[in-house]
């Protein structure tokens, strides 16, 4: 005879799940926060639940809405601090990552707890997956809000399997056959050193690093140094199968700066010395008219949220794509990365 938790457990897996309904674990209601379903919210639904002692015990249940939504917001919860968020991530197997092949300034504040992007409040941060032009990355993302802004500061997110079908096979097919290629460099006084990237100091340990992770590199005068890695643009998702829109092709575009920071750019360098650029994997240029696509796509995916403090946003990093809206006043974002995953597909 089946328990009454066995039958909860099959209604859960039978049932849509709607605004304020009861999860099968109990104590926890799910949700959304309007007709998008994404992200899907969990909210206590009592007084006095303790977020990672319920995530613990419900991991099969978070999996599975991970795995469909993409997105999950834990809101209400009682996580206010970074020692919460990592008991929190300790309860869920986070197995965290280092931030390698790093890109943007960032505090390292413990274990492998870091802040979020440090840019400028008045900067936005286009969506993109974390780490996708690594041969390793993580497959869950994590952000904590200890301090929301008065105005802005969003973390906007976009289900890119929906990027993916809303690209359409002109764009898809030509970047499946050819994959995408990053062109990095180094040593022009714009972004990290290479160095900081990728947390080496000599340049026989780089070496050794950039054969291990399919990196070709250049040495450029005496400290300056171009890689370029060409990564699939297109993935399968491990778990689900799913074709995923997985890269930082419009990222990394010199076409996706804002115009006051591209034209001094091209005047101070020449295309091919830029700090970041894409291109197709055979080296070849990105139509415009790609990116105008690649761009709206993702436009027409994106949901945003105001944050509230406490608000914990656990992301399927192969699914969802994340970004930063432009905010006023104080704002304190924890992050985080785990479960790495290293492709087979390059």
């Amino acid at each position: 005879m089946k328990s009454l938790e066995q039958v909860r457990l099959e209604l859960l897996k039978s049932q849509s799940i709607r605004r304020r309904e009861n999860s099968s674990a109990g104590f926890v209601k799910m949700g959304y926060l309007g007709s998008e379903a994404l992200p899907l919210i969990m909210e206590p639904d009592i007084d006095g639940v303790d977020l990672p002692f319920w995530a613990s015990a419900n991991l099969e249940i978070i999996e599975e809405h991970l795995l469909k939504h993409g997105a999950i917001l834990f809101r209400g919860f009682d996580v206010l601090t970074q020692a919460g968020f990592q008991r929190f991530l300790n309860s869920v197997n986070a197995d965290l990552m280092e931030y390698n092949e790093s890109a943007t300034p960032r505090t390292r504040l413990g274990g492998n707890i870091y802040t979020s992007t440090e840019f400028p409040a008045k900067q936005s941060i286009a969506l993109h997956n974390e780490l996708s032009y690594a041969l390793t990355y993580p497959m869950r993302v994590w952000f904590l809000c200890l301090q929301s802004p008065p105005k802005g500061g969003e973390t906007p997110i976009a289900d890119v399997r929906r990027v993916y079908d809303l690209i359409g096979p002109k764009a898809t097919e030509r970047f499946i056959r050819k994959g995408w290629m990053l062109v990095r460099n180094f040593g022009n006084g714009l972004g990290p050193s290479w160095q900081s990237s990728y947390h080496v100091n000599e340049k026989g340990s780089a070496e050794e690093l950039f054969r291990r992770t399919k990196i070709e590199f250049e040495w450029r005068g005496e400290d300056g140094l171009r890689t370029r890695q060409v990564r699939p643009a297109v993935s399968k998702h491990p778990a689900t199968g799913e074709k995923v829109w997985f890269n930082h092709v419009a990222f990394w575009h010199v076409s996706s700066l804002e115009p006051e920071v591209r034209e001094p750019m091209l005047r101070l360098f020449d295309e091919e010395d830029l700090p970041y650029n894409t291109y197709y994997g055979d080296g070849s240029p990105i139509e415009c008219s790609i990116l105008d696509d690649l761009r709206e796509a993702y436009r027409q995916s994106t949901v945003a949220f105001a944050w509230q403090k406490g608000d914990l946003l656990m992301l399927e990093n192969m699914l969802v794509a994340h970004g930063r809206r432009p905010f006023e006043g104080s704002r304190r974002i924890l992050a985080a990365m785990g479960q790495p995953f290293t492709r087979t597909d390059t």
